[in-house]
This record gives C-alpha cells, sequence and structure tokens, in this order.
C-alpha cells in the first residue's frame, strides 16, 4: 500500500476539530443513512451537481469546542443515553486493539495511513525515534515502500517520492473496500477524480488513490495479504482521521455515497460538522472551517496519532527536527498538538484524557 497526495504543504496550518470526533450513539436513529456495504454504481443527479459546485464559504473558529460558541445548533443526534467513545478503528471489522488479533475492516472504514517522502531513511529515522517504529519492506509497485511496525504488528507506510515529480509530502488515509474497482469507478461518479489505479500491491491487496470533488486526496484498500492497521488503542498508532474543507454537507453527501457511510451534523453559528459512521460507530469527522482553510493548503485529510504525552512528544519532535504548527492544548477528549515532520508533512498527536 502506498501514499500519494495532490495538494501543497503548509507549515502556518493549524489541527482543527479533535474536540467533535468519538461519539457513538447507540442504537443509530435520525441519522442521514445510506445502505451498508459495498459502494453504489450510481450518484444522483442532486449529490453530483452538489459534489461539482463551488464550495460556500462558511466562517467557522478554528478548534471551536462542543459546547462553546455562540448561536443554536442543529443537532441531528438523537436524544438517547450515555454516549461512548470510539476510535477509528471500533467498527466491526476493525483492527486489533491492545494486542488483540486483527479481523478485516469493514467497507469505509480508515484502514492505513500512508506517507510519500523525498528523504526515505531520514523520515524512518525520525519516526521511528518519534512513536517507536520499526520497519519492514513493503510492495514496490510505485517506487522503494517500507511498512511501519510497532510490536510487530503493522501501523503505517512510507514511500519515497520520484526525485523528478514536485509533489506534496503529506499524510493520506485509505479507506477499506472490497471491491476497489467500483470504489473507484463510483469516486468518478459523484465528480471525485483517481489519479492512481486501480492496481495491484503485491500480493498485499488492490489500492486507488483519489480525491473528492473539493480536491482532498485519499486512498481505497482492497484487502487481500494485508488487511491493513492491524494496531491501535496504544501510543504510536493512528487514532483518528478528519476532513478539513470550505463547508461539510456536500462533500458529505459524496463520502456517504461512495463509502455508504450514515452521517450526523452537529451546525451551529460556529461550527460546521459532520461525523460519519459504519455499523453505528464513528470512523472519521468532516469539519467544515471556510475561510479559515488556507487558500496555498487546500482541503485535506489530517491524521491524528495517538501519544502517552503530548508535552514530551513534542519536545522529541522539536529535538528530532520536526515542527510546531499549535501548541498541545487540552480539549474534550485530551490533549492536542498539530506538528509537522522535517519535510513538512503534517499531523496531530493525541494524548487522550484520562476515562
Amino acid at each position: 500500500m502506498s501514499g500519494y497526495s495532490a495538494r501543497p504543504d503548509s507549515p502556518d496550518h493549524e489541527a482543527y476539530g479533535i474536540d467533535h470526533m468519538l461519539y457513538s450513539p447507540s442504537p443509530a436513529v435520525g441519522r442521514r443513512a445510506e445502505p451498508a456495504g459495498e459502494p453504489h454504481t450510481r450518484c444522483s443527479v442532486e449529490t453530483r451537481a452538489t459534489a461539482r459546485g463551488a464550495p460556500t464559504a462558511r466562517s467557522t473558529a478554528a478548534g471551536a469546542n462542543i459546547g462553546t460558541g455562540s448561536g443554536e445548533r442543529t443537532v441531528t443526534r438523537p436524544p438517547r443515553g450515555a454516549e461512548k467513545r470510539v476510535t477509528m478503528t471500533d467498527a466491526r471489522g476493525s483492527a486489533g486493539r491492545n494486542g488483540e488479533e486483527p479481523a478485516r475492516h469493514a467497507p469505509g472504514t480508515p484502514c492505513w495511513v500512508s506517507l510519500m517522502v523525498h528523504g526515505l531513511a531520514a523520515t524512518q529515522d525520525f519516526y521511528g525515534a518519534l512513536f517507536g517504529w520499526e520497519f519492514r519492506p513493503g510492495p514496490q509497485q510505485l517506487g522503494p515502500y517500507v511498512r511501519a511496525l510497532l510490536g510487530g504488528r503493522h501501523v503505517a507506510g512510507i514511500g519515497r517520492l520520484p526525485p523528478d515529480r514536485q509533489l506534496p509530502v503529506a499524510w493520506t488515509p485509505y479507506f477499506a473496500s472490497h471491491d476497489v474497482n467500483l470504489t473507484a469507478e463510483t469516486v468518478r461518479l459523484c465528480g471525485g477524480t483517481v489519479g492512481v489505479g486501480p492496481l495491484d500491491a503485491a500480493d498485499a491487496g488492490r489500492l486507488a488513490v483519489g480525491s473528492d470533488p473539493s480536491g482532498a486526496v485519499f486512498g481505497v484498500w482492497q484487502a487481500a495479504g494485508l488487511l491493513g492497521t492491524d494496531l491501535t488503542g496504544v501510543p504510536g498508532t493512528p487514532a483518528w482521521n478528519e476532513l478539513l474543507t470550505f463547508e461539510s454537507a456536500s462533500v458529505a453527501k459524496f463520502y456517504e455515497t461512495v463509502f455508504g457511510y450514515e452521517s450526523e451534523a452537529l451546525v451551529s453559528a460556529d461550527l460546521d460538522y459532520v461525523t460519519l459512521y459504519v455499523d453505528d460507530h464513528s470512523v472519521a469527522g468532516i469539519h467544515g472551517v471556510g475561510d479559515a482553510l488556507p487558500r496555498d493548503q487546500g482541503p485535506h485529510w489530517m491524521t491524528y496519532f495517538e501519544v502517552a504525552d503530548a508535552d514530551e512528544a513534542v519536545e522529541r519532535l522539536v529535538d528530532l527536527g520536526g515542527h510546531v504548527l499549535k501548541p498541545a492544548r487540552d480539549g474534550a477528549h485530551g490533549r492536542v498538538a498539530a506538528v509537522a515532520d522535517p519535510e513538512g508533512a503534517r499531523f496531530s498527536l493525541l494524548q487522550r484524557a484520562a476515562p
């Protein structure tokens, strides 16, 4: 599995929205839903027109917290009992947590994150020292590529960009599919583009990389020998993926149609956020930030990695040559810092709040 990106990097970017993630009411009632399972082969005229149209700039406060800000909120979450916090891989068919044996990821579940860089060896040294990762060779179809492991379990991938191409350096999330060819065709029908594949990654599986109608890059993974990330819930593993875009509604329709998500919107004068669900578990977020989205950055996915101590991790990152985009701050779900590696790839560090 390999990564690809079509957006320039901006080291001045701030992270948004971790305080709006990780809620899962049960059962799901009153959410906008698409049929579960395989992606649809048709996209409605209304959805396609909305997806291809110009985004509406909605001014929102960067990093706003749920329960703060002015204005009434339209919340589609049903008035149920206590909600439980879940992670990006808690959906049925998810990665194993805390050493459990992994199972196949349910369609639409974030199942892998991949980074493409110019200096592969130096990047391995950086993330190895930051997260304790070890590395093994991976599929080489798109050039040199390694898989990152933690305790012998797969957590991510890193590849080398072609030396003659000036592609941006960025983390890219991959979403599970049982039929990557069908998913890629659905992406095209719904106004997205497919820039890489579908193609085989040796005996590991089959992949495609594309972008949604707003330009945010993501991958699709059909597992064979490699199911994807098979360890979560411990420091050094992916914890959440969040799309930062101009406004959430139209792009949410795209992802609902392509992957069959249910969705739940939380909208107010200072917040535009949609949570995506698989099997009644939250798996990703879409945060509309309007004019707060840097023009040179554009819509993009942000990956959060879990750490034991956010402040210590930030200090170590700086010592290793990384950059702090937004210092660690406390939120409803823990302590979060927005950072970048030495080549400029942005990601966030999450120290979960005590139970």
